[in-house]
């Protein structure tokens, strides 16, 4: 397993990832590659990690898995490569942001310059067999991703952790609420976006947030053509 992404995430994930709890995970991931077709490609599964620095996360995204279909995923929670059908969660994601900011859908589904912006898109769950939801759950990638959800919860700046959707607000028990800012709605899924993800206003609750504490807000215009 390669985890080399070159910059301040490399040496938490290169000292947890060498603890003996994850020698399992390890196994199990070269075997999966080996013989099955997994996604993301394998030198993608640590994206979200090279693309946001952990000292610039201003925001983290909690997703589940990666999307199990052909060139869609690659490393980052709710994104997918250029090209690539929207999926319904993200275009009610779009319908929001439309909502909530006057921010116009764009025609794909690349958040590739969220995550450049400190938007940490981070899925629960790293890898997962083609054509098979949740094939990779339970096998160890839920402790890494617990470690770095209490690494960025540690760290000096607050963070605004995103938790849409019973799995994700699970994992608020791994924050420190009072040092962080943390907003939860249903999921933006077909199936639970009526039940209040939608006015939710996620986007502009995030940039009220920053702009309080004197950092530049995201823009969540993404560029029209990639």
């Amino acid at each position: 397993m390669n985890i080399n992404v070159d910059n301040d995430w490399q040496p938490f994930l290169t000292n947890e990832l060498a603890k003996s709890k994850y020698t399992a995970l390890k196994t199990f991931i070269d075997y999966e590659y080996q013989n099955k077709t997994i996604f993301p490609e394998q030198n993608r599964i640590f994206e979200s990690f090279k693309l946001t620095l952990f000292a610039e996360v201003k925001v983290c995204l909690l997703g589940q898995d990666p999307y199990h279909e052909e060139h869609q995923a690659h490393g980052l929670s709710f994104s997918v490569l250029p090209g690539e059908k929207i999926p319904p969660s993200l275009r009610n994601m779009y319908k929001e942001l439309e909502s909530d900011l006057g921010i116009q859908p764009v025609n794909h589904g690349y958040l590739k310059d969220w995550a450049k912006q400190g938007v940490l898109m981070l899925n629960t769950v790293l890898t997962v067999q083609e054509g098979a939801a949740n094939s990779h759950r339970n096998q160890g990638w839920e402790m890494l991703t617990d470690a770095v959800i209490q690494h960025l919860s540690e760290s000096n700046q607050p963070v605004i952790f995103v938790l849409w959707g019973k799995s994700a607000q699970d994992k608020v028990k791994l924050i420190d609420t009072d040092h962080n800012f943390v907003i939860i709605s249903p999921h933006p899924s077909p199936l639970a976006a009526y039940r209040g993800f939608f006015g939710s206003k996620p986007f502009s609750k995030i940039n009220q947030n920053l702009t309080s504490r004197g950092l530049q807000p995201i823009d969540w215009q993404l560029p029209i053509h990639v």
